[in-house]
Protein backbone atom coordinates (compact mmCIF):
# COMPACT_ATOMS: atom_id res chain seq x y z
CA UNK A 1 0.00 0.00 0.00
CA UNK A 2 1.34 3.43 -0.96
CA UNK A 3 -0.09 6.76 0.18
CA UNK A 4 1.01 10.22 -0.94
CA UNK A 5 0.41 13.05 1.53
CA UNK A 6 0.45 16.72 0.59
CA UNK A 7 1.14 18.28 4.00
CA UNK A 8 2.35 17.49 7.49
CA UNK A 9 -1.29 17.53 8.64
CA UNK A 10 -2.17 14.82 6.12
CA UNK A 11 0.80 12.75 7.32
CA UNK A 12 -0.41 13.10 10.92
CA UNK A 13 -3.92 12.15 9.84
CA UNK A 14 -2.68 8.89 8.31
CA UNK A 15 -1.06 8.00 11.64
CA UNK A 16 -4.24 8.92 13.50
CA UNK A 17 -6.39 6.73 11.22
CA UNK A 18 -3.98 3.79 11.48
CA UNK A 19 -4.29 3.87 15.28
CA UNK A 20 -7.76 2.34 15.25
CA UNK A 21 -6.29 -0.84 13.72
CA UNK A 22 -3.26 -1.07 16.03
CA UNK A 23 -3.51 -3.01 19.28
CA UNK A 24 -1.08 -3.61 22.16
CA UNK A 25 1.84 -5.90 21.27
CA UNK A 26 2.36 -4.04 18.00
CA UNK A 27 5.64 -2.87 16.51
CA UNK A 28 5.80 -0.27 13.76
CA UNK A 29 9.13 0.43 12.09
CA UNK A 30 9.68 3.77 10.35
CA UNK A 31 12.35 4.02 7.70
CA UNK A 32 13.36 7.12 5.77
CA UNK A 33 15.82 9.96 5.57
CA UNK A 34 15.85 12.85 8.01
CA UNK A 35 12.85 15.19 7.72
CA UNK A 36 10.63 12.79 5.75
CA UNK A 37 7.74 12.78 8.25
CA UNK A 38 8.46 9.90 10.60
CA UNK A 39 7.92 11.87 13.81
CA UNK A 40 5.00 13.76 12.27
CA UNK A 41 3.31 10.45 11.48
CA UNK A 42 4.08 9.21 15.01
CA UNK A 43 2.37 12.28 16.49
CA UNK A 44 -0.84 11.39 14.69
CA UNK A 45 -0.60 7.72 15.65
CA UNK A 46 -0.04 8.62 19.31
CA UNK A 47 -3.03 10.94 19.31
CA UNK A 48 -5.17 8.20 17.78
CA UNK A 49 -4.00 5.83 20.53
CA UNK A 50 -5.16 8.26 23.18
CA UNK A 51 -1.82 9.83 24.13
CA UNK A 52 -2.61 13.28 25.50
CA UNK A 53 0.97 14.55 25.77
CA UNK A 54 2.89 16.32 23.01
CA UNK A 55 4.98 13.74 21.14
CA UNK A 56 8.31 14.91 19.77
CA UNK A 57 11.44 13.22 18.51
CA UNK A 58 13.38 11.23 21.08
CA UNK A 59 16.61 11.59 19.07
CA UNK A 60 18.72 12.67 22.03
CA UNK A 61 17.14 10.46 24.69
CA UNK A 62 16.56 7.48 22.33
CA UNK A 63 13.18 6.50 23.89
CA UNK A 64 10.15 8.30 25.21
CA UNK A 65 7.23 6.51 26.82
CA UNK A 66 3.64 7.68 27.00
CA UNK A 67 0.38 6.29 28.31
CA UNK A 68 -2.35 5.65 25.73
CA UNK A 69 -5.94 4.60 26.30
CA UNK A 70 -5.11 0.89 25.87
CA UNK A 71 -1.65 0.85 27.42
CA UNK A 72 1.89 2.11 26.98
CA UNK A 73 3.13 3.75 23.80
CA UNK A 74 6.87 3.87 23.18
CA UNK A 75 8.57 6.06 20.59
CA UNK A 76 12.17 5.09 19.90
CA UNK A 77 14.62 6.89 17.64
CA UNK A 78 17.70 4.74 17.15
CA UNK A 79 19.56 7.10 14.80
CA UNK A 80 22.27 7.82 17.37
CA UNK A 81 22.97 4.13 18.03
CA UNK A 82 24.94 3.79 14.80
CA UNK A 83 28.38 2.53 15.63
CA UNK A 84 28.03 3.09 19.36
CA UNK A 85 27.77 -0.62 20.15
CA UNK A 86 24.90 -0.26 22.61
CA UNK A 87 23.74 -3.31 24.49
CA UNK A 88 20.15 -2.30 23.81
CA UNK A 89 17.16 -4.40 24.88
CA UNK A 90 14.24 -3.69 22.57
CA UNK A 91 12.09 -6.60 23.71
CA UNK A 92 11.04 -4.77 26.87
CA UNK A 93 9.14 -2.30 24.67
CA UNK A 94 7.16 -4.94 22.74
CA UNK A 95 5.01 -6.56 25.42
CA UNK A 96 1.53 -5.12 26.04
CA UNK A 97 2.42 -1.88 24.30
CA UNK A 98 2.66 -0.20 20.93
CA UNK A 99 6.24 0.55 19.92
CA UNK A 100 7.23 2.85 17.07
CA UNK A 101 10.88 2.59 16.09
CA UNK A 102 12.60 5.12 13.86
CA UNK A 103 15.90 4.01 12.27
CA UNK A 104 15.20 0.35 13.16
CA UNK A 105 18.06 -1.13 11.16
CA UNK A 106 20.57 0.14 13.68
CA UNK A 107 19.57 -2.94 15.72
CA UNK A 108 18.11 -5.24 13.05
CA UNK A 109 19.13 -8.39 14.90
CA UNK A 110 16.86 -7.34 17.81
CA UNK A 111 13.72 -6.73 15.74
CA UNK A 112 10.67 -8.96 16.27
CA UNK A 113 9.62 -11.52 13.66
CA UNK A 114 6.46 -9.58 12.82
CA UNK A 115 6.10 -5.84 12.33
CA UNK A 116 4.68 -3.16 10.10
CA UNK A 117 7.36 -1.31 8.16
CA UNK A 118 6.52 2.11 6.78
CA UNK A 119 9.02 3.67 4.36
CA UNK A 120 8.96 7.46 4.10
CA UNK A 121 10.17 9.33 1.02
CA UNK A 122 10.26 13.11 0.55
CA UNK A 123 8.78 13.93 -2.85
CA UNK A 124 8.77 17.72 -2.50
CA UNK A 125 8.76 20.32 0.25
CA UNK A 126 5.29 19.23 1.38
CA UNK A 127 4.66 15.87 -0.29
CA UNK A 128 5.61 12.55 1.28
CA UNK A 129 5.25 8.99 0.04
CA UNK A 130 4.39 6.42 2.73
CA UNK A 131 4.86 2.81 1.67
CA UNK A 132 3.32 0.25 4.05
CA UNK A 133 5.09 -3.13 4.09
CA UNK A 134 3.66 -5.73 6.48
CA UNK A 135 5.87 -8.51 7.81
CA UNK A 136 3.83 -11.32 9.33
CA UNK A 137 0.20 -12.41 9.22
CA UNK A 138 -0.96 -9.95 11.90
CA UNK A 139 0.13 -6.93 9.87
CA UNK A 140 -0.99 -8.34 6.53
CA UNK A 141 -4.48 -8.61 8.06
CA UNK A 142 -4.27 -5.05 9.41
CA UNK A 143 -3.52 -3.69 5.95
CA UNK A 144 -6.33 -5.75 4.40
CA UNK A 145 -8.85 -4.13 6.79
CA UNK A 146 -7.48 -0.63 6.74
CA UNK A 147 -9.19 2.38 5.21
CA UNK A 148 -6.70 5.23 5.13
Amino acid sequence: MVIITGSYLETQKIGYKLAKYIKPNSVILLDGDLATGKTTFTQGLAKGLGVNEQVNSPSFVIMKGYEGKDGPFFHLDLYRLDGIGYDFDLEEYYDDSVAVIEWPYQVKELLPKEYLLIKFTRLSENERKLEFLPVGKKYIEVLQCIDL
